[in-house]
Parts: C-alpha cells; structure tokens; sequence
C-alpha cells in the first residue's frame, strides 16, 4: 500500500469574538480566534436537532492581518487549511493537549451588505498566492473563426 498523508479541512462558521491582532517575539503577526458551526444530530429517527461545535483557528501573517482587518464577532467565515496539534506541560506538570486549524485560506461567506464587513470588500477571498487573471477587452480578447465544415477537423 502507498504512502497517504493528507491533512486538509474545509470549515465554514460565525466567529465566536472579534479577532485581535498579536505578535510574535519575533514579529510575525498572528490571530488567534474560534468559530462556531452547527451540526445537525438526531436521537431518533424523527427528530433533527443542532450540536454547536468551537473550533480554534489560527492564522498568520497577511492572512491574520485580513482576519483581524475585515471580520468582527458574528461574521461569517470560510477557512481552508490543516488540523495541527500541539503538547505541553503545564505548570502543575501536566500534559496538555490541542488541537488548532492553520488557516491557509480564508474567505468571506456573506454577500454585499449582508454580516459586518459589507462593502466591496465581501465578495473577496484571500490566499497569499491569489492571482487574478487580466480581465479580456475587446482589444486584446481571442480572435475565433467561424468553421462552416467539421470536415476539415482533424479528429
């Protein structure tokens, strides 16, 4: 059986708190911040009810400049990226445990005017890596040919 590692999570919620912008010894920007997703369950085969679950994201550097910039308490977030865990021992001498998602993608879900951010700014998504492709004018647009024959093809 081949090597398989794979680690990616796709999260879609409402921030649980505004997001504060940190530092890290060194510099480097940092958030921290938890969202909250609903998850249907049922007791029986009748009844639908919701579970929230509290999940702690983290993000870094432009990403976590954007968070802290764009979303507020009860906004809407989409988070792509990677379940990471971490341990410690506290100072009791107590191992602890946790587990955080690493946002390599972070998006707005509400429309234009809809949630905190409003504004042109909510129809964006942002990943470091972005890149938007030049819009077509009619002056740089591919020129097509019409074919009259299919004949002509070569497959």
């Amino acid at each position: 059986m081949a090597n398989f590692n794979f680690n990616k999570v796709i999260l879609g919620g409402r921030l649980t708190d505004t997001p504060e912008l940190k530092t890290t010894g060194t510099g480097v920007p940092f958030v921290n911040f938890s969202i909250a997703v609903n998850r249907p369950y049922s007791k029986n085969s009748d009844a639908q009810q919701q579970n929230v679950d509290f999940i702690n994201i983290v993000a870094w550097r432009q990403r976590a400049e954007f968070v802290t910039r764009y979303f507020k308490k009860g906004s809407s977030i989409c988070i792509v990226g990677s379940i990471q865990t971490r341990t410690w021992t506290d100072q009791q001498g107590n191992k602890r445990y946790a587990t955080d998602v690493v946002a390599d993608e972070v998006s707005f879900v509400d429309s234009k005017g809809d949630g905190a951010q409003g504004g042109a700014a909510a129809s964006a998504s942002f990943t470091p890596d972005n890149y938007q492709a030049p819009a077509f004018s009619s002056d740089n647009a591919p020129k097509f040919e019409d074919v009259s024959d299919d004949d002509d093809l070569p497959f």
